[in-house]
């Protein structure tokens, strides 16, 4: 139990410190509810939530290593800049990937050809 809180109280820390991640987080409440209103099946809503999930994962990730980053190096130094830029490298891809998911599940539906 004493686990599962230091996660949730490692989500609420991210979600109240980092305004990407409360963009992501609206971003997703957004695509559930679009879902919703589309009538998507379980097996794309499960789709939907994986992406928004693997998303949110990114972020999380991301300002966990910028957080042990910025500790470890106070100084600039380029190897930290290569870890930082990498880790936002990943929320970039991320969110990326759930744009093509968000194009198809919602694009034929939005195009009347579901």
């Amino acid at each position: 139990m004493r686990s599962f809180r230091y996660a949730l109280d490692g989500v609420r820390s991210v979600a109240l410190r980092e305004p990407n991640f409360r963009v992501h987080l609206a971003a997703g409440a957004g695509a559930v509810v679009a879902g919703w209103l589309a009538a998507l099946s379980g097996a794309e809503m499960a789709v939907l939530a994986l992406t928004i999930a693997l998303v949110l994962t990114a972020e999380a990730l991301n300002t966990a290593i910028e957080a042990a980053v910025d500790l470890a190096s106070p100084e600039w130094h380029p190897l930290a800049q290569r870890a930082k830029d990498a880790a936002a490298a990943g929320v970039l891809l991320a969110a990326v990937g759930a744009v093509g998911v968000g194009v198809a599940l919602f694009g034929p539906r939005l195009a009347g050809l579901r």
